[in-house]
């Protein structure tokens, strides 16, 4: 989405040849390529570990540091590993998509018209949003310090980005469809009405 945000912003008249289907199969096709891939191969490794014990993590889900933290052995190696690869993977995307929205604000700031500056920033605030809440948790999950993890924060920031994030994605994307806010405004209306009498 940052990239679609990028090119019709940025470049609205070349929106068509830059955004066509095999561009958007290609960015899809490698979003789930590198994750598969990325997911199996910790997978596999994770699993070569010795396990002892009750085998209960204090997670929502076996999530890869709980299920690290269950190993007979130490894992310092392991956790070092692993904090390249959030780095590398989570990282990657993040800058990618602040990169986009330096470059789609630049060119906000640039356009000569109110009206279009306010429906470029429209445009990008339910993206920015979604991707703040998203990466934001992620990072704090993944990237900090191994002294500061512990196991509720780890289930409260899964939580944020395994259920809230996703669940208000579609509440934040369709408050910007006009439709939506007049049907809100409606059932609104209609229930200060209903008080009222």
């Amino acid at each position: 989405m940052a990239y679609d945000r990028f090119v019709a912003i940025c470049y609205p008249l070349h929106y068509t040849l830059k955004m066509g289907p095999s561009v958007c199969l290609k960015l899809a096709g490698m979003s789930w390529m590198t994750g598969t891939v990325v997911e199996s191969v910790q997978t596999t490794w994770i699993f070569t570990l010795p396990f002892c014990g009750a085998g209960k993590i204090h997670h929502f889900f076996c999530d890869i540091m709980p299920v690290v933290k269950l190993a007979c052995v130490d894992t310092s190696q392991n956790e070092i590993v692993l904090f390249i690869v959030s780095l590398i993977f989570i990282m990657s995307p993040c800058l990618f998509i602040l990169c986009s929205y330096v470059r789609i604000l630049q060119t906000i700031l640039r356009m000569p018209s109110a009206a279009g500056r306010h429906k470029a920033f429209s445009t990008c605030s339910s993206h920015i949003l979604v991707v703040s809440l998203f990466y934001g948790t992620a990072l704090f999950t993944y990237l900090q310090p191994k002294s500061s993890h512990t196991p509720d924060t780890d289930k409260a920031t899964a939580l944020m980005y395994t259920v809230v994030t996703p669940a208000l994605n579609p509440v934040i994307y369709t408050l910007r469809n006009k439709e939506v806010k007049e049907a809100f405004q409606k059932v609104t209306q209609r229930k200060l009405l209903r008080q009222i009498n």
